[in-house]
């Protein structure tokens, strides 16, 4: 029976391995060439990258003409330098109306930072100078496992909020350089604790392991973060393109099953408000030309499975699909000009989320604002990291009169 058993489990991987080469794409090959690199015992690791950047080359070698194309040619229109211009004097105006509701208006009655002509990436040796308190602290047992935290050296008195940063990198790159560097610094200087969350990336690591990481990170601030000066009571969320997918996805999300499989029981995972800066939300939709190309990738390079045949895959990974009543405070920003994620996912999932949510849901939608904009882009960042700071301490502030609104009925009722 048991040689029955043997024969019969041989076949079958043998037509598996047959009908993969059969079907498999060129980008599968290149991925599997990748994963086999970082299998290699010791220096496999420092490998890892070698397979992500192979496998995107692949891709971009597809589709790379098409996107160039459409971009020079709006690059070339001739009013294209004056709309620029008039897009870059809305920001602060845009900011205005897409918190007034949610903040005070006297909030909202500030000296807004000034555009700069430099890139913000170019002041990231000076923000670390300044607020990075300690480098590749460990929040799991894996290397990429690692997180950096942002403070200010004379910490204001009492606990100081959170937020926990999770960087982009469209799932192959989870280092914690560069990206964020200007809203940590901003929040840093308010009194917050900033934690940049390192994690570990397809393809050698294939989905779900990387909203696993944002989890465990998730858990780790909530016992942990006191010993920093940190309120573990109140911890916010923010990402950045595949990080605010990640954001987006962890918020809504707290105890999935499927998500924190290898966490304690107790493990507290929730998160009290979340930013999500120019983030993917939909896993699922093949309606246009870009999706299906997006959907190819994730097929081949993320998930390394076929949504055919593994629907609930994606569904369960799309934070657009995920929304419920109870969902935290959101605020999501988004460029008109993303080439790379189109606004109109994030207008959905707005739209979705107000639809929903019984918490505040605030959208700041940047006029010619393009992916990436808060590494490139000095005429916005510091306004988009001004409107976040804005958001995240009125909903720190509400939290806190809660708080102290409850114990005060409680005194009462003793």
């Amino acid at each position: 029976m048991d040689l029955q058993h043997y024969a019969v489990q041989s076949y079958l991987r043998i037509r598996r391995r047959v009908g993969w080469l059969l079907h498999a794409r060129p980008i599968d090959y290149v991925v599997a060439l990748g994963d086999a690199y970082a299998s290699i015992p010791v220096v496999g690791r420092h490998l890892e990258p070698v397979g992500a950047m192979a496998a995107i080359g692949a891709l971009g070698c597809r589709h790379a003409p098409e996107m160039m194309s459409a971009a020079w040619r709006k690059r070339l229109a001739k009013e294209t330098l004056e709309l620029r211009k008039l897009e870059r004097q809305l920001t602060h105006a845009q900011a205005d109306e897409a918190l007034r509701g949610f903040i005070p208006a006297g909030a909202l009655n500030i000296d807004w930072p000034r555009a700069e002509r430099t890139a913000p990436m170019w002041k990231a040796a000076r923000h670390r100078r300044r607020y990075l308190y300690r480098s590749a602290v460990r929040y799991g047992k894996a290397p990429t496992q690692v997180l950096d935290v942002w403070r200010r050296k004379d910490l204001p008195p009492g606990p100081a909020p959170v937020l926990v940063f999770i960087p982009g990198g469209a799932w192959i790159h989870g280092s914690r350089i560069l990206q964020g560097y200007a809203l940590m610094s901003h929040l840093a200087e308010l009194g917050w604790i900033c934690l940049s969350v390192e994690y570990r990336v397809a393809p050698h690591h294939p989905w779900p392991r990387h909203i696993q990481d944002v989890k465990a990170a998730i858990a780790w601030a909530r016992s942990n973060v006191d010993q920093l000066g940190g309120d573990p009571a109140f911890v916010a969320i923010a990402g950045a393109s595949a990080g605010g997918h990640l954001a987006s996805l962890a918020g809504l999300t707290p105890g999935d099953p499927s998500f924190e499989a290898k966490l304690p029981d107790d493990a507290d995972t929730s998160v009290d408000a979340v930013v999500s800066v120019y983030g993917r939300y939909d896993w699922e939709d093949r309606s246009t030309p870009d999706r299906q190309r997006f959907i190819e990738f994730l097929e081949s390079v993320v998930v390394k499975r076929r949504i055919s045949r593994h629907p609930d895959v994606y569904h369960a990974a799309s934070p657009i699909a995920r929304v419920h009543s109870d969902a935290p405070p959101f605020l999501i920003l988004h460029g008109t000009a993303d080439g790379l994620i189109p606004v109109a996912q994030a207008r959905a999932f707005v739209e979705r989320l107000r639809a929903v949510s019984n918490q505040p849901v605030a959208y700041l939608e940047l006029p010619g604002a393009h992916h990436g904009f808060d590494m490139t882009d000095g005429a916005r960042t510091a306004s988009a990291a001004t409107a976040i700071g804005l958001f995240l301490n009125e909903i720190h502030r509400n939290r806190a009169v809660e708080t102290a609104d409850g114990y005060a009925d409680h005194g009462a009722q003793l």
